[in-house]
């Protein structure tokens, strides 16, 4: 069941992801965002949903704030298998959900702290996910 403040926070961000993933494919997005791709984990079809940009190395690091209630969460639990364009280029990776990690502080190590913070402060059960890279 999913929360009432995830219910509130999702419908406000319903736009805002529509035009951050249109500027995303464009190229034409900020640094401080990246574009997640999943596979639907009942269509099987790719899923993208714009996130925070936490690569760091071959480390992406993300802090679902919503945790297992958002869709890209659960796509990715079944289909672990992933690809995420940072910075206009694509990279595949394996996506591993961490619950016993603690997200809030691992969101105070992210790169983009403005942007953390603002998932911080719309989160309702943050949770961590390291998606790990294939070298370049």
């Amino acid at each position: 069941m999913r929360s009432r403040k995830y219910r509130i926070v999702t419908a406000v961000e319903r736009i805002n992801n529509r035009l951050t993933r249109f500027a995303l494919r464009r190229g034409i997005a900020p640094r401080a965002f990246a574009l997640l791709e999943t596979t639907g984990r009942r269509t099987g079809l790719p899923r993208h949903t714009p996130v925070g940009n936490g690569c760091v190395g071959n480390t992406f690091w993300l802090v679902a704030a919503h945790g297992t209630q958002a869709d890209w969460v659960r796509n990715l639990q079944v289909h672990p298998a992933v690809r995420v364009k940072v910075g206009g280029l694509w990279r595949t990776g394996v996506a591993v959900v961490l619950p016993d990690d603690d997200a809030l502080a691992r969101s105070r190590t992210l790169p983009y702290q403005w942007d953390a913070a603002l998932g911080r402060l719309m989160a309702s059960s943050p949770l961590t996910v390291r998606i790990d890279l294939r070298p370049r």
